[in-house]
């Protein structure tokens, strides 16, 4: 199931993981490192994408998984298909233990490339 309107030729997936109980305060800030780090990453190695993203009013997409495990198996599935990613842990300034994984960013990419990634995972 795509989560994106036709109108996007590129978007940009972020999962959080929903097994640490952050705060909503917490769950943004942590979204908005990832998407902030892999937009860094898609600039650097897809420019072109990046661009048409900007363009197009940088489509996200906010989802949820259970556990550590689920990222790194979405990341997994990213680099195979040669997407840029981010991986965020945490400083542990506030709710949760430094180093800990709070989420995963995929894109911004083709929007049909990156629903194979996280195309099936229910919106946060």
């Amino acid at each position: 199931m795509s989560q994106t309107a036709p109108e996007f030729e590129f978007k940009q997936v972020i999962a959080v993981r929903m097994d640490l109980g952050m705060s909503r305060g917490k769950m943004a800030v942590q979204v908005a490192h990832a998407s902030v780090t892999a937009s860094e990453e898609t600039r650097t190695r897809h420019r072109s994408w990046w661009k048409t993203w900007m363009d197009e009013g940088q489509c996200k997409v906010a989802v949820k998984v259970h556990s550590e495990i689920d990222l790194f198996d979405l990341e997994e599935k990213a680099g195979k298909l040669d997407l840029p990613t981010a991986i965020i842990r945490d400083r542990g300034l506030t709710e949760i233990p430094p180093g800990t994984i709070t989420c995963f960013a995929v894109g911004p990419g083709p929007y049909q490339i990156v629903d194979k990634v996280t195309g099936s995972l229910p919106l946060l």
